[in-house]
């Protein structure tokens, strides 16, 4: 499962390779804006575990439909301290944060 984790970008490489929509779709599934989305691949701002746990599963369901041209965005990569995630499984961020 480890390998899995190695295919993922950074949001800012996100942000890059993304299309003009895809970014819009991304901060509107977060209730964000695409330039919030910037700041926070910028390290300007960091996000809250809910908004970044938001960011991984919205990335993740627009890199499904881009081809194989982008690759989920890993919430641990967006918080101040990445630590607050030890421990919990990347299927709770899938199903919203309830126990599957």
């Amino acid at each position: 499962m480890r390998d899995a984790n190695l295919a993922r970008m950074t949001l800012a490489e996100f942000l890059r390779v993304a299309t003009k929509g895809e970014r819009a779709d991304v901060a509107a599934v977060c209730n964000h804006s695409v330039s919030y989305l910037y700041q926070l691949a910028g390290r300007h701002r960091y996000a809250s575990a809910l908004l970044a746990t938001r960011i991984e599963v919205a990335t993740r369901e627009v890199a499904a439909g881009s081809g194989g041209r982008l690759q989920p965005v890993r919430r641990e990569s967006l918080v101040r301290h990445p630590e607050i995630f030890d421990g919990l499984s990347s299927s709770r961020a899938e199903t919203g944060g309830t126990a599957a």
